[in-house]
């Protein structure tokens, strides 16, 4: 299991690699929570929520859950968190953009 400090440090590290144009009307930025999130919908605790797009009073962020991270991914090195994370924070602003672009209007 990596340390928070690490994941943050990846986070940090795959944020630069993304346009700028990415980040635009991201006012809240790109949080990182040590919170496990799992779904309602999840049987017998199946499932986590690794990151989440969110809204909230016209505020725009995406917040990013350690917790979860760590329980579906227990053994991986630095190297395979990265690509992990690097796939779950595009997933993110996936939405970010779609929301941008009035997917979601």
């Amino acid at each position: 299991m990596i340390s928070i400090e690490e994941y943050r440090k990846i986070v940090s590290e795959l944020l630069d690699e993304l346009p700028e144009e990415f980040f635009r009307e991201l006012s809240g930025g790109v949080i990182v929570s040590e919170a496990l999130v799992i779904p309602d919908y999840a049987k017998g605790n199946d499932l986590y929520t690794m990151g989440h797009y969110q809204i909230y009073s016209g505020v725009r962020q995406i917040v990013l859950f350690k917790g979860s991270f760590d329980r579906a991914y227990p053994q991986v090195d630095a190297t395979e968190a990265r690509n992990i994370l690097r796939g779950i924070l595009r997933h993110e602003f996936r939405h970010h953009l779609a929301f941008l672009g009035g997917l979601y209007n």
